[in-house]
């Protein structure tokens, strides 16, 4: 008796991929499907096992199953060139990729390469997809755009990813990865098909009435190349019109991470919990701005919602390693190094691991994960964590090379302009050229604390306490925030103003318990009360002769 395959692809439907997958053992060692008398239905039931096998996950045996099917595929494919079959009427053919009856040697190809993406064997997907010549739908198309882009052949991938959209212009992953390759807006649009058709309406009618995806690409274009501001503009109006979309708040908390806007991300990221609870996407970013906020109760209740929800996912890991880098170093960075042997791709694990490492003195190393999460997709957080790592080695050149490039690329960043001073600041004669930026980042951005800190510190350095007072005074009125309360005590406690010292540090610890430079700050205050000099001077000189070696190399590269 002979087993139906209809029964199989009825399953399949249904989801019951274990019963199917069991069914298929029974097809493919029935006597119908004899390799040497019919070679045809033999590879058409090997490739039903292999989707069976595909759907359960088990993409070594699907592999494995359908490159068997292929081999009988091309020897019945030859004895129906020497001879006419009466197997050949039996065929037919589906638009689902993925429960066909009748072998598409294309198609499982497609297969075969996507069995191995699953794997995370790219160089082997690429070779099984560029078998396919010709005939790629848009499945095939996408895939194609993908592992060009991994192997960095990015003028194929673009073709790739244009084909896309001139099939469909809706492939949203389409529109993203042209936009972070450097295709223009004008360009990514004029790809949607725009003639009528005999009814005299656009094919995407809705496109050309609404206009949201041609603003949808705009605001892509624009955090792709760095222009945070408008794209945050774009992505706002577009939430006016899709009230609650989820993509949208992701999105746009994903941009205000990036820029430091870290209450406002706050808020999105919880917004889009509170709709959809069972977010895995950027939930490694919602962690840091936790963890930033020292919000540990949230952070906890966040990491074990993830784990509970998909512990496969790479962002689960990047949660896991912020969740426990306070309490051991090496196992928050082992979880980060988990997070990209899952996604090699997934730049917020090399952000993390660059500050693991670079909080554990190995600036070497994070420069390479540094570079890697730059070259994925350069962002603020990558060139401070390449010029804070040179800064650690006393690269002064490398570091000013990064931030200048950081500067150019985001000419309307404050936080880029900060971090061209930073580098300025670590020289002693660079300080006035780090004033300068510092006082440039604040009138671009009159708000940003991070350039109001670092300018107070020069006012400190050079002996203006009363103007690093009078500026830090001015943020009190808009900002409940602990580093500012410390910066203000450590001034206080310079000056000798004990008193008021003590205030703010107690205020910084009201804030956040945790502030570690709060608790040390609180302890050498005690001991200058107590009338013990807490002073380090010779570390000060000794960073003065460090300083002074690299002012000539600053004043010749600018």
């Amino acid at each position: 008796m002979e087993v139906p395959k209809d029964q199989i692809a009825t399953l399949m439907d249904l989801g019951l991929y274990n019963s199917a997958q069991m069914l298929s053992c029974f097809l493919v060692s029935s006597p119908a499907a004899n390799a040497e008398t019919n070679p045809h239905l033999k590879a058409e039931s090997l490739v039903l096992l292999g989707d069976t096998l595909f759907r359960e996950r088990e993409y070594r045996r699907a592999i494995h199953t359908y490159k068997q099917a292929l081999q009988y595929y091309k020897i019945s494919k030859h004895n129906s060139t020497t001879s006419r079959s009466s197997l050949s009427s039996n065929r037919s053919s589906s638009p689902n990729s993925f429960n066909i009856s009748a072998i598409n040697e294309n198609e499982v190809k497609f297969k075969v390469a996507s069995c191995h993406c699953a794997l995370n064997e790219n160089r082997q997907a690429l070779a099984e997809m560029e078998q396919i010549s010709k005939g790629r739908n848009l499945q095939m198309n996408l895939l194609m755009g993908k592992l060009y882009r991994y192997s960095r052949n990015n003028r194929s991938a673009i073709t790739c990813y244009k084909e896309c959209l001139r099939q469909c212009p809706y492939v949203i992953e389409a529109i993203t990865a042209l936009a972070e390759l450097g295709v223009s807006a004008k360009d990514i649009v004029s790809l949607s098909p725009q003639n009528p058709n005999r009814s005299g309406r656009a094919p995407f009618d809705c496109f050309d009435s609404s206009r949201w995806l041609q603003r949808y690409v705009e605001a892509q274009c624009c955090i792709a190349s760095n222009d945070y501001k408008g794209g945050l503009e774009l992505f706002t109006d577009l939430l006016q019109r899709f009230p609650n979309n989820i993509h949208l708040l992701l999105e746009i908390a994903k941009v205000e991470a990036i820029i430091g806007k870290n209450d406002e991300a706050i808020m999105n990221f919880e917004k889009a919990r509170s709709i959809d609870p069972y977010l895995v996407t950027y939930m490694d970013e919602y962690a840091m701005l936790l963890k930033i906020k020292s919000d540990f109760s949230k952070l906890n209740k966040l990491v074990h919602d993830l784990l509970v929800t998909d512990p496969t996912r790479p962002e689960v890991f990047v949660a896991l390693s912020v969740l426990w880098e306070k309490k051991d170093e090496r196992g928050a960075l082992s979880y980060a190094e988990k997070s990209i042997r899952i996604d090699e791709r997934h730049i917020p694990g090399y952000i993390m691991k660059g500050n693991l490492l670079l909080t554990t003195k190995r600036a070497e190393t994070a420069v390479i994960a540094f570079r890697v999460a730059q070259e994925l997709r350069p962002d603020i957080r990558s060139y401070q964590g390449l010029v804070h790592s040179y800064l650690a080695l006393n690269k002064i050149k490398e570091a000013l090379y990064a931030a200048r490039e950081a500067m150019k690329a985001m000419p309307q960043s404050a936080k880029a302009l900060k971090l061209v001073g930073d580098v300025h600041a670590s020289n002693s004669g660079g300080r006035e050229k780090a004033k300068k930026f510092y006082e440039s980042a604040l009138r671009l951005e009159p708000g940003y604390l991070g350039a109001a800190l670092a300018l107070a510190e020069l006012h400190v350095i050079e002996g203006r306490n009363g103007d690093a007072v009078t500026l830090l005074e001015r943020y009190l009125k808009d900002w409940a925030d602990d580093s500012l309360h410390v910066k203000l005590a450590q001034v206080f406690a310079a000056t000798n103003m004990l008193q008021e010292a003590l205030s703010h540090y107690q205020a910084a610890l009201r804030i956040n318990p945790q502030n570690e430079a709060a608790k040390k700050g609180l302890e050498r205050l005690e001991k200058q009360m107590k009338g013990v000099d807490p002073d380090a001077p010779e570390e000060d000189e000794e960073n003065d002769v460090e300083d002074a070696d690299a002012d000539q190399e600053e004043t010749d590269l600018l």
